[in-house]
């Protein structure tokens, strides 16, 4: 796969299962991966668990809430993901999923050793963005990154514009990462580089080398299919664009 090339298309679909389905949700995610990064026309593919959002430290875990980020070759591939092995068994023990379609707009740093979303040039963005970061944490490092979270989560929580959000982590590895959803590109901007707690967030994840790897994305939200209620949606139908409410 060519590193620099910008895929058209990326999906995040996010699956709710009943407490009770936790031992197949747990088996899905120890024999799916390889499945996922095995179906055709993915170019690369993460499955993911989650965390409730409000704290994002390792206690965050959401044992009912399960995801799936993957970079597809074409649109039309994407239009296969529920015939195939990992989105069957997955729709088989969820109660509530939904789907995401994205846009790189941005992207900088590495994931697993690869640059999945390319180099974005940005565009212009009429409606709700969605962030990702991911990082994978230094050991010696851990304990002063996690004291610093919850301030920023605090003041994520209250931040204008926030539609939806919640931690990512890669099984059993712990929460080492965040997906939030904006009403708009400025609100984010305004949240990641004028708010006081995460502006003192970035300013110390240089000296103090909280991280081994690194990625930091933004999207433009192309459609959204499904139970917004997944995600912790919290807009009202005057928070999106038309065609998709």
């Amino acid at each position: 796969m060519n590193e620099l090339h910008v895929p058209e298309l990326v999906t995040l679909h996010v699956w709710r299962t009943a407490p009770a389905k936790l031992p197949r949700a747990l088996t899905r995610m120890a024999l799916d991966p390889r499945r996922l990064r095995a179906t055709a026309g993915v170019r690369f593919g993460k499955l993911l668990g989650t965390g409730t959002g409000t704290g994002f430290g390792p206690g965050d875990a959401d044992p009912t809430r399960w995801a799936a980020l993957t970079v597809w070759d074409s649109p039309a591939a994407a239009a296969g993901f529920d015939d195939t092995p990992v989105g069957r068994a997955w729709a088989r023990i969820a109660r509530a999923a939904v789907r995401l379609d994205l846009r790189p707009l941005a992207s900088r740093g590495e994931w697993s050793r690869r640059r999945p979303f390319g180099e974005p040039a940005g565009g212009p963005v009429g409606g709700p963005v969605l962030a990702l970061t991911r990082a994978r944490l230094r050991a010696r490092r851990a304990v002063t990154f996690w004291r610093a979270v919850p301030p920023v989560a605090a003041a994520l929580r209250t931040a204008p514009g926030l539609l939806a959000r919640f931690g990512v982590g890669e099984a059993p590895l712990g929460w080492q990462g965040t997906v939030s959803v904006w009403r708009d590109p400025a609100d984010l901007v305004a949240f990641a580089y004028r708010h006081p707690e995460h502006r003192a967030a970035i300013t110390r994840t240089p000296v103090e080398g909280w991280y081994a790897e690194e990625l930091f994305a933004r999207f433009e939200i192309r459609d959204v299919v499904g139970d917004r209620t997944v995600l912790g949606w919290v807009a009202n139908d005057q928070d999106t664009r038309g065609g998709w409410a």
